[in-house]
């Protein structure tokens, strides 16, 4: 199957779902599936791989699985910070029915992690008493992330991370990128599939990746560590707005053309709703698109200290930012395990402030004071 193609490093996930989708006794199937794995894993590449095993296979039924438009599956992805609990009763009422084509309805949900309780419960009254032939598939980056009541109704498959080598072949194999390129990308985005694609393939991504390391290496004082806070917090809206601007045109000018207006022309006072509905969709994709911005800035920043970390322990170990190797010896030598430790802390305590709605800028800020190195140590 070539959806299987986009899966790097995961055969023995492969190997259960394949396993499942090919039983012949409709008694025996699990109905309830959660697929957990860290970011760039393929999550959602094995979900849509295996929904379109379970739903006959074939180059055609592999079409329309890819584009999402296969009559016996659902889908539930959202680009919003949490999913709306009215997006998960419309998707419970449409798993009830039959499948029309195929052996089983397939129901989706990216992201189940952002679901909060109440929203949870929703759900949970479907995997308790399933329809026959549906079959429900959840991913999320790991079973703690679920209530556990949701747990306890789902059989896991879990992904491993792939190694840097698989992550670049694939980018060579599959997007023909340069072997020396797809290397880095791959270990400076410590095997995230999708990340390692974008900084293969996107200038200013991997410039904005190094942007990022050269403030956090130029911290010296307090001062530095408020500022550098604001500079990284203004690479984050840069890398955010990168993403969702070309989007956001494509979306306005499909509407448009759905509408029946022309490129340029007056939107008739009847059809200004709906550009609203769709304009306020993607303030709030948006506001997503600079969390997950800041959260990548903090990945890259602990890759940084991690590094840092290794030469200050004389631990072997691969690198990950070997490109900027003597300036990470140089701020290994300004201060001792301990303090590169704290800061790995910090970081890790300000993804949790700004996942629980805490300013951003302050969160930064806390963290970076931790970052100050002053001179070289005796």
């Amino acid at each position: 199957m070539a959806l299987w193609s986009e899966l790097t490093g995961q055969a023995e996930a492969i190997a259960v779902v394949e396993a499942a989708a090919s039983l012949t006794d409709d008694s025996a199937m699990t109905h309830s599936w959660l697929i957990t794995g860290p970011p760039g894993s393929g999550r959602s590449n094995l979900a849509y791989a295996f929904a379109a095993a379970l739903l006959g296979g074939g180059e055609a039924t592999e079409r329309q699985v890819a584009a999402r438009t296969h009559p016996d599956l659902g889908v539930l992805s959202t680009e919003h910070v949490i999913i709306r609990i009215e997006d998960v009763r419309q998707l419970v009422a449409a798993s009830q029915f039959s499948p029309s084509v195929g052996r089983y309805r397939v129901m989706v949900i990216e992201d189940a992690d952002r679901m909060a309780e109440r929203t949870s419960n929703v759900l949970l009254k479907a995997l308790e008493e399933p329809p026959p032939r549906t079959v429900w598939i959840l991913c999320a980056p790991s079973e703690a992330d679920l209530l556990p009541t949701i747990r306890s109704r789902v059989r896991t498959v879990r992904l491993r991370v792939p190694e840097v080598s698989e992550v670049a072949d694939l980018l060579v194999r599959r997007d023909g990128v340069d072997p020396a390129i797809a290397e880095r990308a791959a270990r400076e985005a410590q095997s995230h599939i999708g990340m390692a694609h974008r900084l293969a393939t996107n200038a200013g991504a991997l410039e904005r990746r190094d942007r990022t390391l050269d403030i956090a290496l130029g911290i010296r004082s307090v001062t530095d560590a408020v500022l550098a806070a604001a500079a990284l917090l203004e690479v984050a809206k840069a890398d955010a707005e990168a993403l969702t601007q070309e989007r956001d045109a494509e979306e306005r000018d499909a509407a448009l053309r759905s509408l029946g207006v022309e490129p340029g022309g007056t939107v008739p006072p009847a059809l200004r709703a709906q550009l609203k509905n769709l304009e306020e969709d993607q303030k709030r994709r948006a506001t997503r698109s600079l969390r997950d911005g800041i959260d990548r800035i903090m990945v890259d920043l602990l890759s940084l200290y991690r590094d840092i970390l290794l030469i200050q322990l004389g631990v072997p170990g691969d690198l990950v930012n070997v490109q900027i190797v003597d300036r990470i010896r140089e701020a290994a030598a300004m201060c001792e395990a301990p303090q590169t430790l704290t800061t790995m802390d910090a970081i890790t305590i300000a993804r949790r402030r700004i996942d629980a709605n805490v300013a951003p800028a302050l969160a930064l800020e806390a963290m970076l004071v931790t970052a100050v190195r002053t001179r070289p140590r005796a």
